[in-house]
């Protein structure tokens, strides 16, 4: 039942149902004291241990059915009439994969057939089916574990002794046992398949250039947005704190104990309170680097739980304040709109930064952490890194996120070697995944 259940998890997992270890546990817990004879009290106290919300409870219950399915064999229920159970009480479960299928299909109940052809699967590692053209392998493999070259051998010799009758009647059930397991394979594989389809597809969308990503899958990416935002910040929900640990504070513990005539009743530690970082965006939305810019501002607007004090620009040449775009409106719609109000023009990042330190000089201070993102070529205008070494001196650090390969860099019209010096991090980013490290770096060391 054990390796059962473990089965079962893997497929709520791959079905996009989070499960740590320790519900699987208790799942495993509760199945020993409900059995599994009663298939509906299991199915409640796994889905209490299993399935936390509305969403998953939906999928817990079409995951349940699916896996715990008894009607995909379709053999004739008139075989089934006069048979007993002295099948059970004469043979091991693993005898049961051992015998010829001869004698399966004609004495046993649809019961000892599942139950044969479950064990076969087990051994065959029908589990670790994933795509669809696995199909015939698995079901030649369980096949041959079940006694297909015995039966092969009974065909061979009634042939062999002009025996047509019984040679037709072997090949009918030879032929109608490779049916049954064939549709047995197709349902595990579609049990087991069901979600990863989708997920390989996120996989691979959230490893793709930004640049690259085509229209049609901009509502995947921005799911895929969504969810990194979200495992972020349940990573970084909590204030970091020393607060009860760390260092013992000897003068206040006692200084507070004085009434007690030194006796320590009351112990304070070393308390250090860290506020968040102030963020300042400057992002490149010419065409170049539009894509980049758009998940950057998605994701980052995405993480206001853990980032409240963001303040976002956007240029092609002369930059302009977006916040309070973002502020007002969806995130999805504030991107496309920030791209619309200043794309499209020649990009210029001398003036940039001019227009972006007249709107931050009175609001920069050693908590501001400013990116910028972009590629750095500027047509050959005056890239102003004199502004750029100011506002290192006043922020606390400057970070360069730029879609280009690093080999790129300072080629042609390009600034980034001159802009570099002035830069905490210059780092390379052109995918989701790239854009997920860098945020995750900005909330792990900006306190």
């Amino acid at each position: 039942m054990v390796d059962y259940l473990r089965d079962f998890i893997k497929v709520l997992r791959s079905s996009d149902v989070r499960i740590s270890t320790s519900e699987t546990i208790d799942a495993m817990q509760a199945a020993s004291l409900v059995g599994i004879e009663d298939k509906e009290m299991l199915k409640v106290c796994l889905s209490q241990s299993l399935a936390k919300s509305l969403r998953e409870k939906e999928i817990f219950q079409e995951c349940y059915e699916n896996f715990f399915k008894e009607d995909y064999m379709n053999l004739n229920q008139e075989k089934n009439e006069d048979i007993s159970d002295e099948l059970h009480d004469e043979k091991s479960l693993q005898e049961l994969v051992n015998t010829d299928l001869e004698n399966l299909f004609n004495s046993s109940d649809k019961t000892t057939l599942m139950t044969s052809m479950a064990l076969a699967s087990q051994e065959v590692g029908l589990k670790n089916i994933r795509l669809f053209t696995q199909t015939g392998m698995f079901t030649r493999r369980i096949l041959e574990f079940m006694g297909l070259e015995k039966l092969n051998n009974d065909i061979f010799q009634a042939a062999r002794d002009g025996d047509s009758d019984r040679e037709e009647d072997l090949k009918e059930i030879r032929e109608r046992i490779r049916l049954e397991i064939r549709d047995y394979v197709e349902h595990q594989l579609k049990l087991r398949t069901s979600e990863s389809g989708r997920q390989l597809r996120e996989e691979a969308l959230s490893q793709v250039r930004l640049s690259q990503v085509d229209k049609s899958d901009l509502v995947i990416m921005t799911n895929i947005v969504r969810k990194m935002a979200k495992r972020l910040i349940a990573l970084h929900s909590r204030r970091k704190r020393k607060a009860n640990r760390g260092a013992l504070d000897i003068r206040s513990t006692l200084r507070a104990n004085q009434q007690y005539d030194g006796l320590l009743f009351k112990t304070l530690w070393k308390r250090k309170k860290v506020d968040r970082p102030k963020v300042v965006a400057l992002c490149d939305v010419s065409g170049s680097v539009a894509n980049v810019a758009r998940f950057f501002l998605m994701f980052i607007y995405s993480l206001t739980e853990v980032l409240p004090n963001i303040r976002s620009f956007a240029f092609s040449n002369n930059a302009g304040e977006v916040t309070d775009l973002f502020d007002t409106k969806e995130i999805e719609i504030a991107s496309a709109e920030t791209l619309l109000l200043h794309g499209g023009g020649s990009t210029d990042y001398g003036q940039s930064l001019i227009d972006l330190e007249g709107f931050i000089e009175n609001d920069i201070d050693r908590k501001t952490t400013i990116i910028i993102l972009g590629d750095g070529r500027s047509n050959y205008s005056d890239p102003r890194t004199d502004i750029l070494k100011s506002l290192h001196e006043k922020a606390k650090r400057i970070i360069f996120l730029n879609p280009e390969p690093k080999s790129l860099w300072g080629t042609g019209d390009s600034e980034m070697r001159r802009y570099e010096p002035y830069c905490d991090k210059a780092k390379l980013c052109n995918s989701l995944v790239d854009l997920e490290k860098v945020v995750d770096d900005l909330l792990r060391y900006s306190f």
